[in-house]
């Protein structure tokens, strides 16, 4: 069976899935945020050290999935659901350093099926072929994250807009949330746009209103380090997840459409835990990558048909893992192998 056969056959039973619905948008947006600052108050305020704790684990999985709409928000249309990019920026993007500019227009290319898997896919990195080495610095250097969106935003930005060879060298390779190394930008032009500077000096405005007040010792020093710690676990959640969202077999080449599709990663239930470590649909990576207009919340019914509609010999279902354990475990095991 070829790619695009396949994807007809989806789409023939769960085309007509990809009509987001706002009102749900909305709502998780706000149990979301209402988590999320709730969660982080009382890991920097409370006395208890257990309920501290189990404050900060509860904000670090609400803050992911927070940030996690940053992908829906590159497949939402402005006029599917109006303002909801606005909000999102708002409640999460802005206060967390991670801007919407830092995924539109550059997960899309991820998608592109001349770009797939190659060195010009944002969001490819050959791990499969790589030593183990190789994963344990892929993990490790998600903990630097807090740092690199402070030196981004309140250093970077300020200075880019006094030194125009600074603004297009922070545009190529400091504006994207990606995992190639050698990918760069090239819509200067988008980092012009007001949607984007609206964005980026409101990231500045607010790293340095958080300076300021750390340094006048109006914020704890504690609670930065409680906050900056709860970031910093996010992003290795995030990167957990990453690393086990592909089969990372391909060597840079073009790859054909079956073999893109069989390359992404399904973790579906009966499997409980990936509603922690792969929300908003993100558990779905390999159906999303057959059918990318299909909004998070109506996946597990794509899903569900698939599974029931297609033939027993699809290969839809090679797609399925059970677990983050057992698929990073496989993983490990192809590395090994490589090296």
């Amino acid at each position: 069976m070829s790619g695009e056969s396949l994807a007809k056959q989806a789409n023939a039973l769960a085309g007509d899935l990809t009509r987001p619905d706002p009102r749900i948008y909305w709502l998780d947006l706000a149990a979301t945020s209402l988590a999320v600052y709730a969660s982080l108050w009382f890991a920097v305020t409370a006395r208890n050290p257990a309920l501290a704790l189990v404050s900060a684990v509860v904000c670090v999985l609400a803050l992911y999935r927070g940030i996690s709409f940053i992908h829906e928000l590159t497949h939402l249309r402005p006029e599917q659901a109006p303002g909801f990019h606005l909000a999102w920026n708002a409640l999460i993007g802005v206060p967390f350093l991670t801007p919407s500019l830092m995924y539109d227009g550059v997960h899309i290319l991820h998608h592109a099926r001349d770009r797939y898997g190659t060195a010009r896919d944002p969001e490819y990195h050959p791990l499969g072929g790589l030593p183990p080495r190789e994963l344990a610095l892929f993990l490790g250097i998600a903990l630097l994250a807090p740092l690199g969106v402070v030196l981004r935003f309140a250093i970077i930005t300020p200075l880019s807009l006094l030194v125009p060879p600074l603004r297009r060298l922070a545009t190529a390779k400091l504006s994207a949330m990606t995992i190639n190394p050698g990918f760069a930008r090239e819509d200067f032009d988008r980092a012009n746009s007001p949607a984007w500077l609206a964005q980026e000096i409101a990231c500045w405005l607010w790293s340095w209103t958080v300076i300021g007040l750390a340094v006048a010792s109006l914020i704890p020093v504690r609670a930065l380090a409680i906050a900056i710690a709860i970031y910093a676990a996010m992003a290795f959640l995030n990167q957990l997840r990453t690393a086990v969202a592909h089969v990372w077999a391909n060597d840079g080449q073009p790859m054909k459409v079956l073999d893109q599709f069989l390359d992404t990663v399904n973790v579906p239930p009966p499997a409980t835990l990936p509603m922690l470590w792969a929300p908003v649909g993100l558990r779905y990576h390999a159906l999303h990558h057959l059918m990318p207009r299909v909004p998070y919340h109506n996946l597990g019914r794509a899903h569900r048909r698939l599974m029931a509609g297609l033939p027993p010999d699809s290969p839809y279902g090679q797609a399925s893992r059970t677990e983050l354990g057992p698929a990073l475990a496989d993983l490990l095991r192809r590395m090994r192998a490589a090296a």
